[in-house]
């Protein structure tokens, strides 16, 4: 008597299944995309986030005034209008780096970023950010998904679900993280969106995407594939409407494509001893953020359309934040960013991708312009009121810099950004309008920005 095993059940039903070859996308769904809604300025994203919240005051935002009129009280009338904090003695704390400007726009920047200053007359700088919350878990959600309390899509979920993919074998939706950031993978979430457009998380290291050897030599697996495909296909078939199913069955070709190309798009030995020196990386590393920043380059030559890279050292407070701590702290992470991130502007110039990439240099919020813990101390406070960011890339005007500070960097006084609005300018220079870029889920219309945004054109080329 012969044992019947799952492997034997399979062989003696493949006559049938290896006429339906596993190929070609599951889902008509897939095919019939909301967008685009215009002609996009860019077609792929990168996003570098840098996780804590970088003080602005010493990084892109310079303020004469706090150099002049450090250790000197922010006043009574200031200290009354400090929301969220003690009514305590405040002391204005001077920039711990010197700022210089770019030498083709003008535009200052921070000793913290000698090689992103250099390129600084290919990015638009906004000055003028805002956001709603103050608590690094909350404010990083909103950043990442519009919303600071009910977990929602993501802006890689909504960017997948608008436009899809480049390359059927490769997911949308990247997200490059060595560590755990604040509020989780709640910030590559697909959430109420189809499963399949859910980041998909790459750790580097040796082994960035675990578990993509087969466990069936090649042959074997596409006719167990086909098989399990073809009894999917008939069940879908009398159940339309089964989001679940049809995720699943979108994920174990997304599981199949990664396994077949992958593993080449990842491995950085096929990178010049040139290419790696533009970085700053050297040959066998996989986990520098040099070698992060040459992952999403590979990503998108490859088809990928968002890729996001978390700056996360380690534990969640390895990392930016500067409450509580010394500010200095900031060198050590300008330091692992500045020469990799300058270089993957370079590096896509060079390539021809940088007009059809859209960067996005961000952090959650700002640095208060005052030392947290009184006078002469080395910390700086959350602050929601104002922030810097800045845009590169396919759509973005160059060199300039949008919107202002008041003069200690305290609140916006001029073109005002709020998160929404980010998000909304985003998605319009990838060709889609943020108030028709809409899901319908439990019986309302939901979108990225709510009822909110608008696009800032003042940045867009």
């Amino acid at each position: 008597m012969t044992l019947i095993t799952r492997r034997n059940a399979i062989r003696s039903t493949l006559a049938g299944a290896a006429a339906v070859p596993f190929a070609g996308p599951a889902l008509a769904a897939s095919q019939s995309l909301p967008g685009p809604h215009h002609a996009p300025r860019a077609k792929h994203v990168v996003v570098l986030y840098m996780s804590g919240a970088y003080s602005h005051v010493d990084t892109f935002d310079p303020k004469p005034r706090l150099i002049r009129d450090h250790d000197i009280s922010i006043g009574t009338e200031l200290r009354a209008a400090v929301s969220g904090q003690p009514k305590a003695e405040r002391f204005l704390k001077a920039p711990l780096w010197r700022f210089r400007p770019n030498k083709k726009c003008g535009t200052e920047v921070s000793d913290l970023f000698p090689h992103i200053r250099e390129v600084m007359h290919e990015m638009a700088l906004i000055r003028s950010m805002h956001s709603d919350h103050r608590d690094h878990g909350e404010a990083t959600l909103q950043l990442h998904t519009g919303s600071t309390t009910v977990a929602m899509p993501s802006l890689g979920a909504w960017l997948s679900y608008g436009l899809g993919t480049f390359n059927d074998k490769l997911p949308a939706h990247v997200v490059i993280s060595e560590h755990r950031p604040y509020s989780g993978p709640q910030i590559w979430d697909a959430n109420f969106l189809p499963g399949v457009h859910c980041g998909v998380r790459i750790k580097p290291g040796d082994e960035p995407l675990p578990h993509l050897k087969p466990a069936s030599p090649a042959h074997l697996q596409q006719l167990e594939l086909g098989l399990l495909d073809a009894l999917n296909r008939r069940h879908l078939r009398s159940r339309e409407g089964d989001s679940q199913l049809a995720t699943r069955m979108e994920s174990f070709r997304t599981a199949k494509g990664l396994q077949e190309l992958a593993p080449g798009v990842l491995d950085l030995s096929q990178e010049s001893t040139r290419t790696l020196e533009l970085y700053g990386s050297q040959p066998g590393d996989r986990i520098s953020y040099a070698a992060q920043c040459l992952m999403a380059r590979r990503l998108i030559e490859n088809g990928v359309r968002f890729v996001e890279i978390i700056d996360a050292v380690g534990a969640c407070r390895d990392n930016w934040d500067a409450a509580h701590r010394d500010v200095g702290t900031h060198a050590k992470y300008a330091k692992r960013v500045d020469q990799p991130i300058a270089a993957l502007i370079k590096d896509l110039k060079q390539r021809g991708l940088f007009n059809d990439t859209l960067l996005v240099f961000c952090t959650e919020f700002g640095r208060t312009p005052w030392a947290q813990d009184g006078k002469g101390t080395k910390s700086r406070n959350h602050h929601p009121a104002a922030f810097s960011c800045w845009l590169a890339g396919g759509g973005v005007k160059p060199g300039i810099v949008y919107g202002q500070t008041d003069d200690i960097g305290n609140r916006v006084e001029e073109n005002a950004i709020h998160v929404h609005d980010f998000h909304a300018t985003i998605l319009h220079i990838l060709g889609l309008d943020h108030q028709r870029l809409t899901f319908r889920h439990a019986g309302r219309d939901f979108r990225l920005t709510d009822v909110h945004g608008q696009v800032i054109t003042g940045v867009l080329s």
